[in-house]
């Protein structure tokens, strides 16, 4: 009764008066990945409120493939309406901009900037088995020790994963070999049998097998200790500011939807974000609840081009 209440508060309080979205159209929002994903979880944790908020059906449409641009590409094709929406990411909005030379959409002008939506912790973790190092400290100081005799997983050439490991082989002045893999699943499931010592990861996905012992955490990328890994410091603690910054995910909709539109989604977002329940669900996944405005989501994107934009021109990074 008092989430059923707490929702029609917010329908009729927290959202734009005077804007609505296509009379009895659902609402899509387009998440460029596979179902069971971190992005494809976000977007079903918050379909369901955000339905009875806006007193219109939201739904997820899931179109993934060639590293997000698939989705995205759908996004931007779509009439802006107010009845599509994209789940933009840090791989979609920061990394594909800046390793790739011709996309088939414009991260910058082929969209409007709705919100932030989550923001997700990175963390490098190692096989104990494989190296035998107990902190950052002396992992650090084995590769330099042994240039180029580790290598490192990532999700595949490009990822965020990558762009995570080639920051840390610049800020620390090592060398590692990439080696690049065809998605998460089988990137992990070789660190964990001890083919690859040292991964680059988002929290959600390593979390278990950290709790687990099967694989360490060295630090995270987060502006202050996790509740779920406590014992793990930051990559800031640890005197590498410039690779503390976490993943995210946000919403953005087709270039020409109007302001109005973007914020009355914008609003219904941020009201669903404060629903303490939605929050612990996003949590217990390792995503953090945001809700920044239109405005910084928009100036968040071109930011993250730019920085990725920097590894990339280090890591001597090109993918066509």
């Amino acid at each position: 009764m008092q989430r059923r209440h707490f929702l029609t508060t917010l329908a009729a309080a927290s959202v734009a008066p005077g804007v609505s979205f296509a009379e009895g159209k659902p609402i899509r929002l387009v998440v460029p990945f596979p179902p069971g994903g971190a992005t494809d979880i976000t977007a079903r944790v918050l379909s369901d409120p955000l339905s009875k908020i806006l007193q219109q059906p939201v739904v997820v449409d899931n179109r993934a493939g060639a590293g997000g641009s698939i989705g995205m590409a759908e996004v931007a094709r779509s009439a802006p309406d107010g009845l599509a929406f994209g789940v933009a990411t840090l791989s979609t909005h920061g990394v594909n901009p800046a390793v790739y030379q011709k996309l088939p959409y414009d991260p910058i002008k082929g969209f409007v900037g709705v919100t932030e939506l989550v923001k997700v912790p990175g963390v490098i973790v190692i096989n104990p088995g494989v190296l035998p190092i107990n902190s950052f400290a002396e992992l650090v100081k084995y590769l330099k020790a042994n240039p180029g005799k580790v290598s490192y997983a990532s999700p595949g050439n490009g990822t965020i994963g990558h762009m995570w490991g080639e920051l840390f082989k610049s800020s620390t002045g090592t060398s590692m070999v990439h080696i690049p893999y065809r998605g998460a699943g089988p990137a992990i499931n070789d660190v964990l049998a001890g083919q690859v010592p040292v991964y680059f990861d988002q929290v959600a996905s390593s979390l278990p097998h950290v709790k687990a012992g099967k694989l360490k955490a060295l630090a995270v990328s987060w502006g202050g200790r996790l509740d779920v890994l406590p014992e793990v410091p930051t990559y800031g603690e640890l005197g590498y500011a410039a690779n503390n910054d976490p993943s995210w995910f946000g919403l953005v909709a087709p270039v020409g939807t109007t302001p109005d539109i973007a914020l009355r989604m914008q609003q219904a977002v941020v009201a669903v974000l404060k629903d303490r329940a939605v929050r612990e669900r996003l949590s217990l996944q390792g995503l953090y609840a945001s809700g920044t405005t239109p405005a910084e989501f928009t100036t968040q994107i071109a930011s993250e081009i730019e920085k990725m934009k920097q590894v990339v021109a280090f890591a001597r990074i090109r993918l066509d």
